[in-house]
């Protein structure tokens, strides 16, 4: 399956500057139909917590570009949106997948907000996973923060995930800690991880960027630096069924 990672410097809430940014990424990138394709957390805002300015109701303006996106391309894409919750006056910070036809097929609600950012006094936790099917991956699609709770992601495992997507605005001090994480969470679960960072700032923090595009052993196949960048790489369904097959760690998963 053909990958495209989108890593840039988000415009602080103007969805409309960043539509631009994505729109002449993607015409410069080599998008294959049937690409897989992966945005950044907040593509279209940033991590903002002013929820009255960024929140969407259903059928947004983000949603639509999401789905044209993927019409254009002929791919799936998933980006990381604001949405209204129905019940307070908080935002849901969620990733939205669409499919070749422009059809939303998966919506996942972040499971563990960033306390440290004061993220969960803005935004609802989510306390589900959302799975697709993409040329026989199962791919789980989960927003930043996440990627530190392991026990999330053998949850998807369980429930048959071989594909994880980390859509991120994850800051440069502790950029190390990206790094490590991605590479645990590919090797713990033997499954292929793509990591989508932001570069630049906001108001509060500073990015360093480092989108990672990881096989199912944890072995780097794309990497990003420290500047806006688009990672293509081809991750191969078979050479990872192979490998779960030879080394079934899984198996010894204790309930």
């Amino acid at each position: 399956m053909h990958v495209v990672a989108l890593q840039y410097d988000i415009a602080w809430e103007n969805r409309a500057a960043n539509f631009d940014t994505v729109r002449r990424l993607l015409t410069g990138a080599a998008v294959s139909p049937g690409s897989l394709i992966v945005l950044p957390e907040m593509f279209s805002t940033g991590f903002s917590m002013n929820v009255s300015q960024v929140a969407e109701a259903k059928d947004s303006e983000t949603e639509k570009f999401l789905s044209s996106l993927a019409w254009q391309y002929e791919s799936h894409v998933v980006g990381g949106l604001v949405s209204k919750d129905s019940s307070s006056a908080l935002g849901r910070n969620e990733v939205a997948v669409y499919d070749p036809s422009g059809r939303p097929v998966a919506l996942y609600q972040k499971n563990y907000t960033f306390s440290y950012a004061d993220e969960s006094s803005h935004y609802v936790a989510g306390d589900g996973l959302a799975m697709f099917r993409w040329h026989d991956f199962t791919v789980c699609p989960v927003i930043c923060y996440d990627l530190r709770f392991p026990e999330l992601f053998r949850r998807a495992v369980r429930d048959g995930a071989n594909l994880f997507t980390i859509s991120a605005n994850w800051p440069d001090s502790r950029s190390r800690h990206w790094k490590a994480l991605l590479e645990a969470r590919a090797i713990e679960n033997l499954s292929c991880v793509v990591g989508v960072n932001r570069v630049g700032s906001d108001p509060r923090f500073r990015y360093q960027g480092g989108s990672r595009i990881l096989n199912h052993n944890g072995v780097v196949q794309e990497e990003a630096g420290d500047s806006e960048s688009v990672l293509c790489c081809e991750l191969d369904y078979n050479e990872l069924i192979t490998w779960r097959r030879e080394f079934p760690a899984l198996d010894d998963i204790k309930a």
